[in-house]
């Protein structure tokens, strides 16, 4: 992690939208047979596109860095 700046946390964009598959989860244990079921709706059809999610991104002020 880069000094002065967060990392995006995991689903983050997903809490912040109200992403209804979300919402389902939150109500389920993690790692439960039923959160992984709903779960693979985000692993194989995601309910938002990329394009959503970069522009989010932008919106919160984060930045895509890699290493040199």
């Amino acid at each position: 992690m880069l000094d002065g700046f967060v990392e995006y946390r995991r689903r983050e964009f997903c809490k912040d939208v109200g992403c209804s598959v979300q919402v389902e989860l939150n109500g389920l244990v993690e790692g439960s047979l039923d959160y992984e079921r709903v779960r693979k709706t985000c692993v194989l059809g995601c309910l938002f596109t990329t394009y959503q999610f970069h522009h989010w991104l932008i919106g919160k002020g984060y930045l895509i860095v890699r290493p040199v």
